[in-house]
C-alpha cells in the first residue's frame, strides 16, 4: 500500500468483489463519512475495520481482493489560505487535526472541506501476504495476518494524508509494533538471550520495554502544543536568516533517501530554532535524539509526542538497551524518517566545535551495514547566533562552577532571560553527502572519524562570522587598555580585512561603517561583555573585567577561519631567526604539523595533503612571491615585517596557556602516581589563576577547565598521562619543552602585533 489520494477504479469481475474497504475510524460520523464514499465509489465493496471478524474471513478467502485502506482527514479552518492549527485552538483545547465526536457531524455539514474521506494505495491480498511472510518470517496465522494487514492500512493512509496536510506533519505510526512483530527484531532477540543466558521471552520482554522508552509515539495536537509551549524559549530572543537556496537542493536529496541533520550546538534552544525553519519550509519533522537530563515535564510527555528521542547518557553493558537503539535507528532509517542529533554530544562551552562523539554514529553505520537503506545524508548544520543568553552560565562553569541541573526551576529562568530580542540567529545548512560515499572513500582505517571530521569540516565551512566575534576577536588580542570609537574601528579594520580576502561570509562590509559597529558595541555592552567608560573627554571601549570567557565565547567562532594563517605566521618566525636550512619550504612544513598535532583536540584539520595546499594559499597572501623570497632567514624576517596584521597570539595563545599548565603538572609529578581527571582538572585551575595573577598566562580565559580536559586529552595521545618509569618522566619533559618553545614564539608574533596596531593606532590620532 503506497500513497495515493485517489484509487484508480476498481470493477468487479464475475460478480465477486475485488475490493475490501478497510475503514479506519474513531468515531460515528466517520463511519458514515468512510460509507457514504464507499457507497459512491465502490457500491459492490464490503466497508470492514480493523478489528471485525469478518476482515479475517476476507482475508484467507480463495478470491485475491485489493484491501483499500481509508480514513477521514480532519484539517484545521483555512485562515488567509493557510490550514495550520493556531495558538487559539490549541489554547481552547480543541484538537483541529481530530475534533470530539459530539463536533464532528456539525463540522462535517457546516465546513464539510474540513473532513476529507482519504483513501490509501491499495493492494492485493496475494502481496500483502507475501510481505507478511517476509517480514516475519513465519506462515500466515490468521489473527497475525489480519493485524499485519492493520498496521499497512494505517501507514497507508499516513502516507497519503501527507499530500493534504503537509510534509511537516509527518509522523511515525506503529513503531514498536512492527519492530517487535518482525523475524529479524526476534532473532537477534534469541541471539542475545543465549550470549546472556537468559529465557528470548525474558529478553524480549525487556528490549519491547527499552523501545517504549525510547519510541517517539508522535501525534500532529502534540507537535503543535510543543511548538506553542516551546516557543518562549526562542521565538523573541532572535530574528532568523535561513539558508533557503540549500533547503531547497535538501528537499530533493529528502525524496530519495533520509536526511541526517548534524547541527552544531551552541544553545538548548538550536533543536528548536530548527525544528520551526524546517516546519516552515514543510520538512517532515525530524526525529530528534536528546539527553534523558531534559526529560523532565513538561518537556519530557510533551516532546515525545513531538518527534524527540530520550536516550541514555550512558549505555554501559547493557546490551539489550543497545539492541533496543540498533533496530530503532535501523527502522527509522529503513522507513525515512529524518533524524537529528548533535555530534558534539553537548553544547560547546567555549564557542567552538567540541570533538565529536561516535555512538550515534556507529549505529547509523550498522544501520546501512545490515542492509536496512541503501544510504542517508548528512547535513552539517550551522547555528550561529549574535548573542546568548546562556554564555554566561557556561563561562562560570569554565571557571570552575558545577553545572545546574535542568528542570522546572531552570526552564522558569531560562524563559524569562529569552523575553528580549539580543540579535540574529543564523541556519545555514552545509554540504550535504552520502554517508555511504563518505565511508567508501574512508578507506579500511578509522572510517567513523573521518566521517564526523567531514561533518564538523562542513559545519565550520558553513559557519558565518558575527559582528560580536568579530569585535569580541579585535579587542581580545588587546590586553588592559581601552580604545576610543575611532581606534576600535581601526582595530577592528584590521579583522575585516583578513574575512574580507578569505572570502568569509558575515556582515564584514556593514562593521565598516559606523552605525552597525556603534550597534555591536552597544549590543555587548548591553550583555556586559563590553565596558563603557564615558567619564572622561570621550567614552572608550574595553572587555568588561570577569566577562573574558563570555567574550572568548563569541570570538572562538572566528578562529577556524584563521588557524591555519597562525600556523603559517610561527613557522616563518622559526625561519626568520636562522640558521639556515637546505630546504625552507619542507622544514616549514614539517614545524607546521608539528603544531598542528599540538591543535588537533582543538581545531578540524583537512587531510595532509589538502592541509598543505591550504598552507600555500596562505602564504600567497603574505606575498604572491614567497617561493622566491623564502632562501634565506633576512627573506623570512622580510615577510613578517611586511605583514601588517598578526593573529597567532589572538587565534592560539589560550589554548597553548592551557597546555602549559597541564604539561607543568605532568612534569612535576611522580611518573609512578596515577592521573584521576576530575582533581586534576581541579589542580590545573588552582595552579592556571596563579600564573595568571603572576603574568605568565596571557588573560583570564585561559584558565578553562574546557581547555584543560582537551589538553589532558593531548598528553593521553602523546602517552604521557598513564604512569610509567624514567621513559615518562623524559616523555614528560619533552612535551612540556615543546608547548614553551611554540608558546615563545607565539608571545613574539604578539608584541610585533602590538607594534603595528600602535602605529595604526598612533596615525589616527
Amino acid at each position: 500500500m503506497e500513497s495515493a489520494t485517489r484509487p484508480r477504479p476498481l470493477l468487479p469481475v464475475d460478480g465477486t468483489p475485488q475490493v475490501v474497504v478497510l475503514a479506519e475510524t474513531r468515531t460515528a460520523t466517520e463511519q458514515t463519512l468512510i460509507r457514504d464514499w464507499a457507497a459512491r465509489e465502490h457500491p459492490d465493496a464490503p466497508v470492514l475495520h480493523a478489528q471485525d471478524p469478518e476482515l479475517a474471513t476476507r482475508l484467507t478467502a480463495a478470491e485475491d481482493p485489493l484491501v483499500l485502506p481509508v480514513r477521514v482527514t480532519w484539517l484545521p479552518r483555512e485562515r488567509d489560505g493557510d490550514r495550520q492549527a493556531r495558538a487559539a485552538d490549541l489554547l481552547a483545547l480543541t484538537n483541529p487535526h481530530r475534533p470530539w465526536a459530539p463536533l464532528q457531524a456539525r463540522i462535517a455539514r457546516a465546513e464539510p472541506d474540513r473532513a476529507r474521506v482519504t483513501p490509501g494505495e491499495p493492494a492485493r491480498v496475494s502481496d500483502l501476504r507475501r510481505r507478511f511472510r517476509t517480514e516475519s518470517g513465519t506462515g500466515v496465522g490468521t489473527d497475525a495476518f489480519a493485524a499485519f494487514v492493520g498496521r499497512q492500512a494505517t501507514l497507508a493512509c499516513e502516507r497519503a494524508e501527507r499530500a493534504i496536510i503537509g510534509d511537516r506533519y509527518k509522523v511515525p505510526r506503529l513503531v514498536a509494533e512492527q519492530i517487535t512483530a518482525s523475524k529479524r527484531f526476534r532473532d537477534e532477540v534469541a541471539q542475545l538471550a543465549e550470549k546472556l543466558g537468559r529465557t528470548p521471552e525474558d529478553v524480549l520482554a525487556d528490549a519491547t520495554s527499552c523501545l517504549g522508552e525510547l519510541v517517539a509515539v508522535q501525534s500532529r495536537l502534540a507537535i503543535d502544543v510543543f511548538r506553542l509551549v516551546m516557543s518562549p524559549l526562542h521565538v523573541r530572543a532572535w530574528d532568523v536568516d535561513v539558508d533557503v537556496e540549500s533547503l531547497e537542493r535538501l528537499r530533493e536529496l529528502n525524496r530519495k533517501h533520509a536526511l541526517v541533520f548534524l547541527p552544531s550546538h551552541r544553545s538548548y534552544s538550536d533543536p528548536l530554532v530548527l525544528a520551526d525553519v524546517l516546519a516552515e519550509h514543510d520538512f517532515p519533522r525530524n526525529h530528534l535524539l536528546g539527553g534523558a537530563n531534559m526529560s523532565f515535564w513538561p518537556i519530557g510527555p510533551l516532546g515525545k509526542r513531538a518527534g524527540l528521542i530520550f536516550i541514555r547518557r550512558t549505555f554501559g553493558d547493557d546490551l539489550v538497551y543497545k539492541l533496543a537503539v540498533r533496530e530503532y535507528f535501523g527502522h527509522l532509517v529503513a522507513k525515512r524518517f529524518n533524524i537529528e542529533w548533535y555530534l558534539e554530544g553537548g553544547r560547546t562551552r567555549t564557542g567552538k566545535l567540541r570533538p565529536p562523539r561516535f555512538g550515534l554514529l556507529h549505529y547509523l553505520v550498522r544501520a546501512l551495514e545490515d542492509g536496512r537503506a541503501d544510504d542517508v545524508i548528512l547535513v552539517p548544520v550551522s547555528i550561529v547566533y549574535d548573542q546568548l543568553s546562556e554564555v554566561g552560565a557556561m563561562a562560570e562553569e569554565q571557571r570552575g562552577a558545577k553545572k545546574s541541573g535542568e528542570g522546572l526551576r531552570w526552564l522558569a529562568t531560562y524563559i524569562r532571560a529569552q523575553r528580549d530580542n539580543i540579535g540574529r540567529a543564523q541556519v545555514v545548512f552545509g554540504e550535504a553527502f552520502s554517508l555511504r560515499g563518505a565511508l567508501d572513500e574512508a578507506g579500511e582505517e578509522a572510517k567513523l572519524e573521518k566521517v564526523a571530521f567531514r561533518v564538523c569540516d562542513g559545519i565550520n565551512r558553513a559557519t558565518p562570522v558575527t559582528s560580536t566575534s568579530l569585535v569580541t576577536f579585535a579587542l581580545l588580542g588587546t590586553r588592559d587598555r581601552a580604545f576610543t570609537f575611532h581606534q576600535v574601528q581601526r582595530i577592528v579594520a584590521r579583522v575585516l580585512d583578513l574575512m574580507e580576502e578569505r572570502g568569509v561570509a558575515g556582515p564584514v562590509r556593514e562593521l565598516r561603517h559606523d552605525v552597525a559597529l556603534r550597534r555591536t558595541l552597544q549590543q555587548l555592552c548591553g550583555a556586559d561583555v563590553v565596558h563603557c567608560y564615558d567619564g572622561g573627554t570621550e567614552p572608550v571601549w574595553s572587555i568588561a573585567p570577569g566577562r573574558h570567557h563570555v567574550a572568548a565565547f563569541y570570538r572562538n567562532g572566528v578562529l577556524h577561519h584563521l588557524v591555519n594563517r597562525a600556523i603559517v605566521e610561527l613557522a616563518l618566525l622559526k625561519l626568520s631567526r636562522g640558521p639556515a636550512v637546505k630546504d625552507p619550504v619542507e622544514a616549514a612544513w614539517e614545524d607546521s604539523l608539528a603544531i598542528r598535532d599540538l591543535l588537533k583536540f582543538e581545531f578540524f584539520f583537512a587531510d595532509k595533503a589538502t592541509f598543505r595546499a591550504e598552507l600555500a594559499v596562505e602564504l600567497d597572501r603574505f606575498a604572491g612571491d614567497w617561493r622566491e623570497r623564502v632562501g634565506s632567514p633576512e627573506e623570512m624576517a622580510a615577510l613578517l615585517d611586511a605583514t601588517p596584521t598578526f593573529v597567532a597570539h589572538r587565534a592560539l595563545r589560550s589554548f597553548l596557556d592551557a597546555q602549559l599548565v597541564v604539561a607543568q603538572l605532568l612534569a612535576q609529578r611522580d611518573p609512578r602516581e596515577g592521573v584521576e581527571k576530575a582533581p586534576f582538572l581541579d589542580e590545573c585551575l588552582g595552579v592556571g589563576r596563579q600564573l595568571l595573577l603572576q603574568g605568565r598566562l596571557h588573560g583570564p580565559e585561559s584558565v578553562s577547565q574546557e581547555l584543560y580536559a582537551s589538553a589532558l586529552q593531548l598528553a593521553a595521545n602523546r602517552d604521557v598521562v598513564d604512569p610509567g618509569r624514567d621513559e615518562v618522566r623524559v616523555a614528560r619533559v619533552a612535551f612540556l619543552a615543546e608547548v614553551e618553545e611554540v608558546l615563545e614564539r607565539v608571545a613574539h608574533i604578539g608584541r610585533l602585533d602590538a607594534e603595528r596596531l600602535q602605529e595604526v593606532l598612533d596615525d589616527g590620532r
